[in-house]
């Protein structure tokens, strides 16, 4: 659910990178759109998840971290994420010492498969170029001009 439209120029700093994309509320509530065209939300949901549980108070990090470990990382969890069987383990292995920093390594992980992979189809997906026509626009008028002179 998008609250507000976003303006050309949130979307050129999506664009522009996949940093931008995922620090604007906005901007993950669109990629989120898209990835669950590609039934691959739980990648975003996990990184998100990990993003609030760095926030938890210290009484709280040993119970959140159980809950994203059943929900995204254990085999067979809801919304399984795509992690190497090493990143798993360590994942696990930290669970018995539940710290802010317990899920780095496999947030990095997804992070990075999301920015490699699913960020740049998104960059050429409908749903972006619909949100901002005036690129559109601009580009099809310095097509006129090539057809023009052609």
């Amino acid at each position: 659910n998008i609250s507000r439209s976003p303006t050309a120029v949130d979307v050129e700093k999506w664009r522009e990178s996949f940093s931008h994309l995922v620090k604007s509320h906005v901007g993950r509530a669109v990629f989120s759109s898209f990835l669950r065209s590609e039934f691959s939300e739980e990648n975003l949901m996990f990184w998100e998840a990990c993003e609030e549980y760095k926030k938890s108070p210290a009484s709280q990090l040993q119970s959140r971290a159980v809950k994203i470990y059943q929900q995204y990382i254990e085999a067979d969890a809801p919304n399984e994420v795509n992690l190497d069987a090493a990143t798993r383990d360590l994942t696990k292995q930290n669970l018995d010492h539940a710290c802010p920093t317990c899920f780095d390594e496999a947030q990095k992980m997804i992070y990075l498969l999301m920015e490699k992979d699913s960020y740049r189809r998104f960059l050429h997906s409908s749903l972006l170029q619909d949100l901002c026509p005036t690129k559109g626009s601009r580009d099809e008028g310095s097509q006129q001009t090539v057809a023009g002179g052609a």
